[in-house]
């Protein structure tokens, strides 16, 4: 067996291995083993994919391949809006070719505008390449249907933010789908309610409502 059907074959058995596991586990953490925030635990994607559509909680594993391809236009999200798979797993130094179908206007850009494939088109190939030279967690996303959840994200060798057990992850409130203003509607609630008791407290404390004092002259 060569070294690159030893590759595919462990690959397949560790991919085969996660699927077993509980649901939300990212296959690709199964190895086990690496550094800083990586090891067998699944990345940290910090709510990114909380409106991807086509994301069922997995990172796939593509080590071991010099060249991977994600599909840009797959189908998700509601139609053509989706990157397939959305998470995958690749060592340092691999080429991610970016694949459209054909089937509606797509980019690729970086979440942080480390890189993007340009103006959004339709054009079915391969539009667009990257090779991730640095270890962590790269976010992207299709500018035209962003909102839509057409987002996905490369975590590139060991070194990368992992979820830790028994520690929650704050999350930006419009990444889970939470309007801004929706807080600002939360914060005025509890300052009428806060309002309405000293309101009260002041009517019984003194026995009448400042608006009627003096009323019966």
């Amino acid at each position: 067996m060569n070294r690159r059907e030893f590759l595919r074959t462990a690959g397949g058995a560790t991919g085969a291995a996660a699927a077993l596991g509980a649901s939300g586990t990212a296959t690709a953490q199964e190895e086990g083993g690496g550094n800083g925030g990586g090891g067998s635990a699944p990345p940290d994607y910090q709510g990114w994919f909380s409106n991807v559509g086509n994301y069922d909680g997995s990172t796939q594993n593509m080590r071991g391949q010099e060249t991977v391809t994600v599909e840009v236009g797959a189908q998700g999200n509601g139609g053509p809006n989706a990157f397939a798979p959305p998470a995958i797993h690749v060592d340092v130094g691999t080429t991610v070719q970016f694949e459209w179908t054909g089937d509606g206007l797509h980019n690729v850009v970086e979440d942080g505008g480390g890189y993007e494939s340009g103006a959004p088109v339709q054009e079915a190939g391969v539009n667009f390449e990257h090779t991730y030279d640095e270890a962590g967690i790269s976010k992207y996303y299709c500018d035209p249907h962003e909102s839509a959840g057409m987002k996905g994200a490369v975590v590139v060798g060991d070194d990368y933010p992992a979820v830790q057990q028994g520690v929650s992850t704050p999350v930006n409130p419009e990444h889970v789908g939470v309007p801004f203003q929706a807080h600002w509607v939360g914060i005025s609630t509890i300052v009428a309610i806060l309002v309405s008791i000293m309101f009260t407290f002041y009517t019984l404390k003194y026995g009448e409502s400042p608006n009627t004092k003096g009323g019966n002259n």
